[in-house]
């Protein structure tokens, strides 16, 4: 399995074929909008618009797994994210990124990459790297800033 075979619901409950991020550099980070690391969306937004046009992408998917600190609604979390952040990357529907019900696209980060990667999300802005192919080669935890670290220094390799 590709990451790129999957179809997921986004912020606005349209169905979305991950396939149109073939070939690019891909970030997945799960978010929550009342989370101690929340500021890292302005982050995760400077990232994408310093390196999109040499092919990465950041997608979220907000979850409220983690101390309840997503309790909004699909529009609510959408407008929060646009009007506190400025957000334009891809965001999707909020559901699970672990446990039992998790989504299909989490049980693919969490249990189909390799060994070293595996494991249920511990918590709000974990971070995944898919490389073009649609395999999972990083995997960052929640205090791991999206700029001036090793998942910058991570994506720079894997644009060259």
């Amino acid at each position: 399995m590709s990451f790129y075979e999957y179809t997921v619901k986004d912020i606005d409950g349209k169905n979305t074929s991950l396939a149109q991020f073939k070939g690019k550099v891909t970030v997945v980070v799960n978010t929550a909008s009342q989370c101690g690391y929340t500021p890292q969306y302005k982050d995760l937004e400077a990232l994408y618009q310093k390196y999109k046009s040499k092919g990465l992408v950041v997608l979220g998917f907000p979850s409220n797994d983690f101390g309840g600190q997503e309790p909004g609604t699909n529009a609510e979390v959408k407008k929060f994210c646009e009007m506190k952040f400025k957000t334009t990357f891809p965001l999707f529907s909020k559901n699970p990124v672990k446990g039992a019900e998790k989504q299909e696209v989490y049980k693919f980060l969490t249990e189909a990459s390799d060994k070293t990667l595996q494991g249920e999300v511990g918590w709000n802005f974990e971070k995944f790297v898919v490389n073009k192919d649609g395999k999972v080669v990083a995997r960052f935890k929640s205090g791991v800033t999206p700029v001036g670290s090793d998942l910058e220094a991570k994506i720079q390799e894997l644009l060259k």
